[in-house]
């Protein structure tokens, strides 16, 4: 009785040797878990007292009765063996590698500095994007001209490139298809606006040390607009809530209430040329986003998969490949019909 008296007390010990490691042993994986979500047409709750997310100076801002709500996924980056088990448990949680989230290569501080570059970025897209569909297209400039090559006095730094040969420039990457397009040494005619006046002036090319053809002008873009726009939405990183963000700038602007007074939520990349690309965490921003009371979920064409490998009850998938997609979603959600859902 003695030594099985002594062989109980020794497991029992060792049990709760193994539980308080259980509880302190950190494990190299991260937690993925639904985030807050945000109302782009709403205030930053975040703060005491909260500000507009997004603000208008310069013009009247609408008002609208539903709401356009970004989705985000929280991450907890220190887990003991216990959070783990705890997280493999959960159905809206995944445990995942943390060299996933944060490469072996980079520490954490410098992942979270990457993404508050990507969530800046997403804002400067969102807003190039927005005042286009509102009527603010971009225009190319010059930058700078470079020395020694055709374009040297004969472009100036601020004008504004309207086209090639006749053909329309509407972005950097325009000029450069116009300007390639023909070998070097030949002449092209570029028509500009100076100083508020429209003339053509003709440049020929020169090859560059790479042998493309080149005028000799680093491009810019403007996008002249009579408001200023403020995006303010702390506590955020990644690229991911530029699909709402630029809907939420063309409802702040536009009379028009493109919710028709439902809450919608959504997610997805979105670049200068306004298409929407995929992003991670479908299965916890799903989950966000029915908690939130969303009727929608305008989910990215790329993520459409596995967002119906993760279903909400009640939450129907919108597919978007770009603006116009979602524009014509809620255009169609407004007249009372069912948009185009995502689909295997």
């Amino acid at each position: 009785m003695r030594r099985r008296g002594l062989t109980v007390l020794f497991g029992a010990l060792l049990l709760l040797v193994l539980a308080w490691q259980a509880t302190v042993v950190k494990v190299p994986y991260v937690e993925m878990g639904p985030g807050p979500t945000y109302d782009t047409l709403g205030t930053d709750t975040g703060k005491p007292g909260g500000h507009p997310i997004i603000s208008v100076d310069g013009a009247e801002a609408t008002r609208s009765k539903g709401q356009l709500r970004m989705t985000t996924v929280s991450v907890q980056p220190d887990m003991t063996l216990l959070d783990a088990m705890i997280g493999w448990w959960q159905k809206d949680r995944a445990v995942v590698p943390r060299e996933l989230i944060y490469p072996p290569d980079r520490t954490q501080q410098q992942v979270d500095e990457d993404n508050a570059r990507d969530f800046q970025q997403s804002q400067t897209s969102a807003e190039t994007v927005a005042l286009r569909k509102l009527g603010y297209p971009v225009q190319v400039t010059v930058a700078e001209v470079t020395a020694g090559f055709p374009a040297e006095g004969k472009l100036q730094k601020d004008d504004v490139i309207k086209s090639v040969d006749g053909t329309a420039v509407d972005s950097p990457d325009k000029l450069t298809e116009l300007v390639r397009a023909k070998p070097a040494g030949t002449s092209h005619q570029i028509e500009i606006v100076r100083a508020g006046q429209t003339s053509t002036v003709e440049v020929a090319t020169k090859a560059g040390d790479d042998g493309n053809p080149r005028i000799g002008i680093q491009a810019g873009t403007s996008q002249p607009h009579p408001f200023k726009l403020t995006i303010q939405l702390d506590r955020i990183g990644g690229p991911s809530a530029g699909l709402m963000f630029t809907l939420g700038i063309i409802d702040t602007i536009k009379p028009e209430d493109l919710t028709g007074g439902m809450i919608i939520a959504g997610t997805g990349t979105i670049d200068d040329a306004g298409a929407v690309g995929p992003i991670g965490g479908i299965p916890q921003k799903l989950v966000a986003a029915k908690a939130a009371g969303a009727k929608v979920f305008l989910t990215p064409a790329a993520n459409c998969g596995e967002a119906m490998d993760n279903p909400q009850p009640g939450l129907p998938l919108i597919k978007v490949n770009n603006i116009d997609d979602a524009l014509t979603a809620l255009d169609t959600l407004r007249a009372g019909r069912t948009p185009t859902l995502c689909s295997r």
